[in-house]
């Protein structure tokens, strides 16, 4: 690997980020340039929420903004009325207008904790690609743009090449979706004065589409002169997945999502406490402002102690992304669910009728009931295997009817799926 002199992208490899860049030595050359640099990246409004998976762009932009530079969020309200192909194996759910302002409006406030935006105290830009994409001339943009794409090439990226193998169906809709991700990098440039996009390792071939059209016009509008004061460039971070090779975002209970409307603050701690021995440091590294000093001590940690690194690791990425009051209040519920024997506030609460706890409600029917096993039968398994539990005591009987008796001194029945999935059942009022 080549030596750095940037402090951006020397951090950026210490922290790990570096995966992918169209032209490594000429980015850190640009980025030792007098002027701080504009970099974006697009994030598509297909949720109210973006999940963990998406968390490594917020801290990329993160720590661009940290080290001088500008960071430009690109919201989809355009690109999500097409859906990218990439990763996926089949056509993404077309949203109306509506559904998607309503996501791009849950979606902002997720960045907020993370970058100091114009009118805020920082110098980020938040901007919709809708805004130029709607206004487009069909006609006058193939003829324009279109031109300069070779469709055996786009044959061969992967997110086209992957569903033809598996002779899955590619729409001409989904199939535009790289041109206008080319066409948003050459138009925050022109605006914006943006010379680096982000993205994961999977749009690679998509980032590479819009470097390349960019020096195909520059080549047009210069006859042929290349102009190292007009390039642009390309970087991807590494696909994040566990040390069991699951993919990061990812649990048995759906996305790891980043808005406390959709996932609580203790179920979003509890994630990152759960993180696996050997990932304990990537993740610091990743998801955390901690030093790096700090970090290959945590890291180091064996058997027992690692626990305490893990703890570290879910209180900062948890302050991060909802407080320091939230990070600590989630601590202290997990402290008194796991190691005290008691129940958090912070749990999950389940309210229920009190006329069915008065005659008596079987204990695997609550189970399911609560949402805490998707089905009878896997909360049946789940009790003769001798995993659930009502108060912290075991449940003996599968059948065995949980009733008023069950509620405690401080009007909860405390159920237990295993060792880390707990929940409250509480009386409607």
């Amino acid at each position: 690997m080549p030596s750095l002199k940037s402090d951006f992208l020397t951090i950026a490899r210490e922290r790990g980020f570096l995966h992918q860049c169209t032209d490594l030595e000429g980015l850190d050359a640009l980025f030792t340039g007098k002027e701080p640099v504009i970099a974006y990246t697009g994030f598509d409004c297909t949720a109210a929420s973006l999940h963990v998976g998406s968390l490594m762009q917020i801290m990329i932009l993160r720590l661009l903004q940290k080290c001088g530079h500008r960071p430009i969020v690109l919201m989809g309200g355009g690109t999500t009325k097409i859906g990218d192909p990439s990763g996926k194996d089949e056509a993404r759910k077309l949203l109306d207008d509506a559904q998607i302002n309503a996501n791009m409006e849950g979606i902002k406030a997720i960045f907020k904790p993370y970058i100091a935006f114009e009118g805020e105290g920082g110098n980020a830009l938040m901007v919709n690609n809708d805004d130029w994409l709607s206004e487009l001339s069909y006609i006058e943009f193939l003829r324009d743009y279109g031109r300069h794409f070779s469709v055996n090439r786009m044959l061969s990226m992967d997110s086209v090449k992957l569903r033809l193998e598996r002779e899955q169906e590619l729409t001409f809709l989904e199939f535009n979706y790289m041109i206008l991700q080319a066409y948003d990098f050459i138009g925050l440039h022109k605006q914006y004065g943006c010379r680096l996009q982000f993205g994961g390792s999977d749009q690679w071939g998509n980032i590479v589409n819009g470097v390349e059209l960019h020096r195909r016009l520059m080549a047009e509008k210069n006859q042929g002169k290349q102009n190292r004061f007009d390039e642009i460039f390309g970087l991807t971070t590494p696909l994040i997945t566990t040390a069991s090779g699951a993919k990061m975002g990812k649990t048995a209970n759906g996305a790891v999502w980043l808005s406390a409307d959709m996932l609580s603050p203790f179920d979003y701690w509890q994630f990152w406490r759960n993180t696996e021995d050997s990932d304990v440091g990537k993740f610091l590294r990743f998801f955390t402002a901690l030093p790096l000093a700090e970090i290959t001590r945590l890291e180091s940690l064996q058997g027992a102690e690692i626990n305490e690194a893990k703890k570290i690791l879910a209180n900062e990425a948890t302050a991060l992304c909802h407080g320091r009051e939230a990070a600590a209040a989630a601590a202290q519920t997990a402290r008194k669910t796991f190691e005290e024997g008691g129940a958090g506030e912070q749990l999950q609460t389940f309210f229920i009728e009190q006329s069915l706890l008065a005659a008596g409600i079987p204990a695997y029917e609550l189970f399911f009931m609560t949402g805490m096993k998707d089905s009878k039968g896997e909360a049946r398994k789940l009790i003769e295997g001798g995993g659930g539990r009502i108060n912290d005591e075991k449940i003996l009987d599968a059948r065995m009817p949980v009733t008023l008796f069950h509620m405690t001194a401080d009007n909860y029945i405390k159920l237990s799926a295993g060792k880390k999935q707990h929940l409250l059942v509480r009386m409607k009022e």
